[in-house]
């Protein structure tokens, strides 16, 4: 479970500034190219009608998307109180607020109180937690049919690059942390929750991957 440090790191990380920024760049040219390819990945799995739950949902880039394209509903879960105004924002503009729930906190922790959807997404979330299993777990539970997510492989210039980024953290005292878990312990635990994976790409930085329930 992260430390209630970590989220104050997360808070900070991820202000309003940032959530502005974030948003303008996604007004103008939409989704950064791993979330795309994410929700590409999904769209063609097939989400008609169906609920998302959207843990780490940032601006709100995927469930505008699949809203736009079909999806019913949405529970937009962050710990940034700046990315869920700048998702509520984009909501209201696309005509989705009707649609889309909101719960601002620690996923991990608000988990036994969320409710279960068709596809559970965690986009660049997964190297934000340090308990990678927890969180893993707790969203696969959640997951009736499609898991989806996007984290950096473990290689060495990821590896390098999060170590600086790192240092950086602790010379400006900030709690907030990037982690690089294992792909194979992810895939395992996905796995030990009744999933099997139907996607696999790869950017430089980014694993995109997608998951089916094998009971759906």
């Amino acid at each position: 479970m992260a430390s209630c440090c970590q989220c104050e790191g997360l808070e900070s990380q991820f202000g309003p500034e940032t959530a502005e920024r974030e948003l303008r760049r996604f007004r103008r040219r939409g989704p950064i190219r791993s979330t795309r390819l994410l929700i590409d990945g999904l769209r063609a799995a097939g989400i008609a009608d169906a609920s998302l739950l959207d843990i780490g949902g940032g601006v709100g880039a995927i469930h505008h998307a699949l809203l736009d394209a079909g999806a019913s509903s949405a529970l937009h879960v962050d710990v940034s109180p700046d990315y869920i105004k700048a998702a509520q924002d984009e909501a209201g503009r696309r005509g989705h607020a009707d649609r889309v729930r909101f719960l601002r906190g620690d996923f991990v922790q608000l988990a036994s109180t969320v409710p279960d959807a068709d596809i559970v997404t965690l986009d660049r979330v997964i190297c934000c937690y340090p308990d990678m299993p927890a969180l893993v777990t707790h969203a696969a539970e959640k997951a009736r049919r499609l898991f989806g997510a996007v984290y950096p492989p473990n290689v060495w210039w990821i590896r390098l690059g999060v170590r600086g980024i790192n240092a950086l953290m602790r010379m400006r005292r900030s709690a907030f942390r990037v982690y690089v878990h294992s792909p194979a312990a992810i895939d395992a635990v996905l796995r030990r929750n009744g999933f099997e994976r139907i996607k696999l790409e790869r950017t430089l930085a980014w694993e995109i991957v997608i998951y089916a329930h094998r009971a759906a």
